[in-house]
């Protein structure tokens, strides 16, 4: 068998751009994966243009040794632009292998280790499985107010959701991080006092803070029992985590923007982070993915797998939960099952807030190119956030 083409496919669904990859073979299978970076789809349609006159004409079994020639074959090693076109089409290789022998991605990673895989979602999500009309709540939530988180967590409890995650507000682009991070205790304290422990409680900081910020935070919230607090630091300075460690006692988790299992590497072997995060469509595909949550188990780390794209980067996630023991709870922003349906075909679902087993060979979904002509890409950007001086800081 070998590749024949490579095809990028961006889309615009609701709320986000998704960059699907398709890789044909001359046996007429093809295999999909998703591209992280979905902002800057344009950068991955260049960097899979480079990839293609190499990798046509290659044999798709021989993942690994392709996986090695794409992040190390133009000289400097891949970041998080190519680490997003790597991911894609190591993620469509393994669908593509799944395919040609008939099994699910998860039994060629080592077979299943339970039977569904527990989510925790984004407002997203609630709000498609909700009757009511939330978004003015979840503004309220967003700008900080307590008494909107209060009410948006009884909702989660009336819906059986197992976490409630919150982040740190923000108002008109502008960010004052002690400001936000009072706002987000008093929310935080609030859910806490009003649910009890229906709940556990997530907090995405979503590297906005410097280390004395996220110590400050951190003990504030220490009573409070918190499943995890994510990303408190900057992604270009893992070594910060020595600092935070050091001083608190919440659990951490870190990884979502970093791209392969080197810049985990500090993180997991000093022991300074709980879980791992990290994103299979920035990372290095499944291949990459592997190997950092074996590197976090001999640590008795967990993995919390960073998904806020489509139901391929769902797919992906959900067959390497499924095949790890130390995977902890899936992010999963957006349901598969309203996702540009007319796009996209699954053989999985979210049900209520776990996801099913698939039973398909390869990854489980089928993606109608033609149907996706429908959808055309949209340049977006995420908010820029500034300082009151006016000074840029991270969204």
């Amino acid at each position: 068998m070998k590749i024949t083409e490579i095809e990028c496919v961006p889309v615009q669904a609701p709320g986000r751009t998704l960059v699907p990859i398709c890789v044909h073979t001359d046996e007429g299978l093809i295999g999909v994966g998703e591209a992280g970076l979905q902002r800057r789809w344009r950068a991955i349609v260049g960097v899979i243009e480079h990839f293609k006159p190499w990798l046509i004409g290659q044999d798709p079994m021989r993942i690994e040794h392709l996986w090695q020639m794409m992040f190390r074959g133009g000289f400097y090693p891949s970041d998080r632009l190519v680490g997003s076109a790597v991911s894609a089409i190591d993620i469509a290789l393994w669908d593509i292998k799944g395919q040609a022998l008939g099994a699910p991605v998860y039994e060629l990673l080592g077979g299943r280790c339970r039977d569904y895989v527990q989510c925790f979602t984004g407002f997203e999500c609630l709000a498609g499985d909700s009757e009511a009309n939330i978004s003015e709540l979840v503004a309220a939530v967003n700008a900080g107010s307590a008494q909107a988180a209060v009410d948006l967590a009884r909702q989660c409890v009336g819906l059986g959701h197992k976490f409630f995650r919150l982040g740190l507000p923000s108002r008109d682009e502008q960010f004052d991080a002690r400001q936000a991070g009072r706002s987000l205790v008093a929310q935080l304290e609030a859910v806490r006092s009003a649910v009890g422990g229906s709940l556990d409680l997530m907090v995405d900081l979503h590297t906005r803070l410097s280390p004395d910020e996220a110590i400050w935070f951190c003990r504030q919230v220490e009573s409070l029992g918190l499943y995890v607090v994510e990303d408190p630091l900057r992604s270009e300075h893992p070594g910060g985590y020595h600092l935070v460690r050091r001083h608190t006692r919440v659990p951490l988790a870190a990884g979502e923007q970093w791209a392969g299992k080197w810049e985990f590497r500090e993180v997991i072997e000093n022991e300074l982070v709980d879980y791992v995060r990290p994103d299979l469509c920035i990372c290095g595909g499944l291949t990459e993915a592997k190997k950092i949550a074996a590197m976090a188990e001999t640590h008795l780390i967990r993995l919390l797998l960073h998904n806020p794209l489509g139901p391929i980067c769902t797919a992906a996630s959900l067959h390497l939960d499924l095949a790890c023991d130390n995977a902890g709870p899936q992010e999963v922003l957006y349901s598969p099952a309203v996702t540009l349906p007319d796009v996209f075909e699954c053989a999985f679902q979210l049900d209520g807030t776990t996801l099913t087993v698939p039973t398909a060979p390869g990854i489980g979904v089928t993606f109608n190119c033609k149907a996706a002509q429908a959808h055309p890409p949209q340049m977006t950007e995420p908010p820029h956030l500034h300082r009151e001086d006016g000074s840029y800081t991270n969204y």
